[in-house]
């Protein structure tokens, strides 16, 4: 109970004034944070639709109700697809590759940045019109196509514990600790069911994902 309260107040000191207002580190706290980003980690990995798979965090961790994920698209955004990834999608310099910046929101958090490249000549006419004019996540949009994932990196961006922590005893310092906007990266492509390659994304997730209450127990 008492890493819990520890971490009650952790992370809303860090979460609600991230690079301002440091906190006193607590030993247990940050390995209980390091398990919280850790169990996102491989929940993200083992599924598909990382649109389900944060809402069901939404839903699990009561970060909005009701608990779903909605993307914000930043219009206007244009980023070239790296080289890289074009091979993965197995496109032409000639063939036209759609791009979206959104931001997954559940309620009033958002909970990861994206960018999405994909082949509008291998979806349909219908879930290209919904990409260019509403704000449904792409996992959502391209349900239908019973597509796999397949992850290319999986980067933790930050950690609670410095390095080699566990080559030393844990001690009573306090130190100053700032939970940054950015936890988690990912590069994967998406195949339909029949493997042909049709969107690579790239998503950063956010400190936001950790912005829930614990109930004392």
């Amino acid at each position: 109970m008492r890493t819990r309260v520890v971490l009650c107040c952790l992370l809303a000191t860090a979460i609600a004034g991230c690079a301002a207002a440091p906190v006193r580190s607590d030993y247990a706290a940050r390995v209980e944070l390091l398990a919280l980003i850790e169990t996102l980690n491989a929940d993200l990995l083992s599924h598909d639709s990382a649109t389900l798979t944060l809402e069901r965090w939404c839903a699990d961790h009561r970060l909005a109700e009701p608990a779903r994920i909605v993307a914000r698209r930043v219009r206007d955004a244009t980023k070239p697809i790296p080289e890289d990834l074009r091979a993965k999608l197995a496109v032409d310099t000639v063939e036209p590759i759609g791009y979206r910046h959104v931001q997954l929101m559940c309620g009033e958090h958002v909970l990861s940045e994206a960018d999405n490249w994909y082949v509008p000549g291998r979806l349909s006419a219908e879930m290209n019109r919904q990409l260019d004019t509403t704000g449904e996540p792409f996992g959502k949009v391209v349900k239908s196509l019973g597509f796999q994932r397949r992850t290319l990196s999986a980067e933790l961006l930050w950690s609670p514990l410095p390095q080699g922590w566990e080559m030393s005893a844990p001690t009573a310092e306090h130190e100053p600790m700032h939970i940054p906007h950015a936890l988690l990266r990912h590069q994967a492509v998406l195949y339909t069911s029949a493997q042909i390659p049709f969107s690579a994304v790239v998503e950063t997730y956010t400190s936001q994902v950790l912005a829930f209450r614990f109930s004392a127990r």
